[in-house]
């Protein structure tokens, strides 16, 4: 016999703000259920029954395929439903997703003049979702107490939290709604937890703009920016935040209360995040994800759940063309996947194309900063390929095979991660960039050696994040009707953003 709260019924809304304040209403009741529950299950008590909370949803009705105010929302491509039907997602966290959620039912409402349905769902809660922050109750109970948690309680159900919706493969059964969302609830809930634990912060700090870097060099440059930052009164970022959630305020700001919380960790976590923070969430948010394509598939799965405006790569490559020089830039227009970590989701068919709006934004950038322009930049900025392997000792191959294939596809460059993460902002529908920087030239003869490394390394990396940097400046700037490009939208794409 299940042990539920009490129920609400569904409700119907015209009002964004009423409509997520019926769903911050649900969720809070049913978070509040499973932790007095869990919470007695620790003290020894036998409970009731199978503990059961679910998730909220919102769900919508529309009989037609025309739009209303079609003319004043034509250049959104998201916002609206492909057609007729029946349409419904679960949500979560509506404390951190607060202003994504208004923006979707506002633009919902106002595209089909429909009511919104608000109610409870019948997707579980796990248990572990329901945990505060700094909540690990479960720690204090013995491993039979808490084998016995699986008859009690809900654990995540792996086949509520895939991916099927964002690969094009998804198929509801009959009578089933169609989605409105790329990502269930559970599969958010899921990756706000592993951010935790691969960046060492909260989800609550992320950014709407994300720099990814493979070196760790690029951090220390950006945690001297964002400490810089904190200490000039006329900042537009009001915070810096680093692993462990160690928060500094922008001087003349009071310290708030979640202050406090934050340590050092004695370690830094796989692929430590860092954060410039803006009131608006439209700051920078930079990850080192270290070496290799699976960090890249890792950490970028993850970070898709928090709706991002856009993210870029911004590390270092080898030049695959004599003509380069080492610190000379790449800006990818194509890119050839030997990642092998997206076969399955995104096969190799797919086309990863350039997105105007950065590739614009990224060689503004670099002639902002470099004070190059025109036919000049060419001589220290390369538009071409860029090849994305997941083997780091390539060169070392029988029969030249990878050079082959390389110099067949026009690459000008190699790295591990580039192409990883431009084909899932493409999979995930995330705007993204890459612009790398040579740093060695191996079918040149021109192989890192250590004093050759630390001088291009003092030459380049301020140069390059502050390239990344403001081509950030210059995308907030232009406006996020033209970032979401309806190139990542498919032919029955899903409202939400």
């Amino acid at each position: 016999m299940p042990y539920l709260p009490p129920f609400i019924a569904p409700t119907r809304f015209t009002d964004p703000d009423a409509a997520l304040a019926q769903v911050q209403r649900i969720y809070d009741q049913q978070i509040e259920h499973l932790r007095q529950a869990m919470q007695r299950f620790v003290a020894g008590e036998t409970l009731p029954g199978h503990v059961r909370a679910c998730y909220p949803f919102v769900r919508l009705h529309t009989e037609t395929v025309a739009r209303a105010d079609v003319l004043e929302s034509a250049h959104l491509s998201y916002g609206f439903v492909a057609g007729p039907g029946r349409f419904e997602t679960t949500l979560t966290r509506p404390d951190l997703y607060r202003s994504y959620y208004l923006e979707q039912f506002r633009l919902l409402l106002q595209n089909h003049r429909v009511e919104l349905e608000i109610g409870t769902s019948a997707l579980p809660i796990p248990v572990h979702f329901s945990f505060a922050e700094h909540d690990h109750v479960e720690g204090h109970m013995d491993a039979a107490r808490r084998m016995l948690m699986r008859d009690v309680f809900d654990l995540p159900d792996l086949a509520a939290m895939d991916d099927g919706i964002a690969n094009g493969t998804y198929e509801p059964k009959a009578g089933d709604p169609l989605p409105l969302s790329l990502f269930t609830a559970p599969r958010v809930d899921y990756s706000l937890h592993r951010l935790r634990h691969y960046t060492g912060t909260g989800p609550e700090h992320f950014q709407n703009f994300v720099l990814f870097t493979n070196y760790q060099f690029y951090i220390d440059e950006f945690v001297r920016m964002g400490h810089a930052a904190m200490a000039d009164p006329n900042s537009e970022y009001c915070a810096f935040v680093e692993p462990g959630n160690v928060i500094t305020r922008r001087v003349g700001l009071p310290a708030e209360a979640v202050d406090a919380l934050g340590a050092a960790p004695p370690r830094l976590p796989q692929m430590p995040a860092y954060h410039l923070v803006r009131s608006d969430s439209a700051g920078i948010t930079m990850v080192n994800i270290g070496v290799g394509p699976a960090n890249a598939k890792n950490i970028t799965d993850h970070i898709a759940v928090l709706r991002p405006h856009a993210w870029i790569m911004v590390g270092h490559c080898a030049g695959l063309r004599n003509s380069q020089q080492l610190g000379d830039y790449v800006l990818a227009h194509g890119y050839v996947r030997e990642d092998h970590v997206l076969d399955e989701e995104l096969p190799l068919w797919v086309p990863i194309p350039a997105l105007a709006e950065i590739q614009l934004a990224l060689e503004r950038a670099v002639a902002d900063v470099t004070q190059v322009s025109g036919v000049a930049l060419k001589n220290i900025m390369r538009t071409g390929t860029v090849a994305s392997t997941d083997n780091r000792n390539w060169e070392l191959l029988p029969n030249n095979q990878p050079q082959r294939r390389f110099s067949q596809s026009r690459a000008v460059a190699l790295d591990m991660e580039s192409a990883t993460i431009a084909a899932n902002g493409f999979r995930f529908r995330v705007p993204y960039g890459t612009l790398l920087c040579v740093s060695d030239k191996p079918l040149h003869g021109e192989i890192k050696l250590p004093g050759m490394a630390n001088h291009f390394y003092r030459e380049r990396v301020d140069q390059h994040l502050r390239i990344g940097i403001r081509a950030i400046e210059l995308l907030r700037a232009q406006g996020l009707e033209q970032l979401h490009s309806r190139k990542l939208r498919s032919f029955a794409e899903v409202a939400f953003q």
